[in-house]
């Protein structure tokens, strides 16, 4: 059986830090505001991926009040997602995601963060999609105050856990 996930997050931006999306740091005179990386796109794949499994979102499962998640890469918490999805009987086949940002311009840097996400999740490059679009001027994201991102998985199901 196949299922569907969703999830969604979004940062603020703050200076003094570096950027990361995607698993992969970005040159921009910023970074994101968060406990951990502030990985936009990779803690929306987790709420996604998580979500469809029947298990708390990322707040719940890696929460601010502990220090061992401060500053971390969101690559471990997504590996550690995965696996938490993994012994549920679920596997991620594939994903699709948009990130919501005015600058800096990701084109260049979405086969490395595609590259990222397939070696954690264990899912073929060409199953994974991601695109990088404006928001027009509009809002937070518009005034280039922070960046959302949103994804949608696909998960199998196996029957025997």
């Amino acid at each position: 059986m196949e299922k569907i996930g969703i999830g969604y997050d979004s940062h603020r931006f703050i200076e003094g830090r570096p950027l990361r999306i995607g698993g992969v740091t970005i040159p921009y005179k910023s970074g994101l505001l968060g406990h951990s990386d502030g990985d936009v796109l990779i803690h929306s794949v987790i709420d996604a991926i998580l979500s469809v499994s029947n298990l708390p979102d990322i707040g719940v499962v890696f929460p601010q009040t502990q220090a061992k998640w401060k500053d971390i890469d969101s690559r471990i918490l997504l590996e550690k997602a995965n696996k938490m999805v993994l012994e549920k009987g679920n596997k991620v086949v594939s994903m699709d995601s948009t990130v919501i940002l005015e600058e800096p311009l990701l084109n260049p840097y979405i086969p490395q963060m595609k590259k990222e996400i397939s070696r954690i999740l264990g899912v073929p490059c060409e199953n994974i999609g991601i695109k990088a679009k404006t928001n027009e001027g509009m809002g937070f994201i518009g005034r280039k105050e922070g960046i959302a991102a949103i994804c949608i998985v696909v998960v199998t199901t196996h029957l025997d856990k």
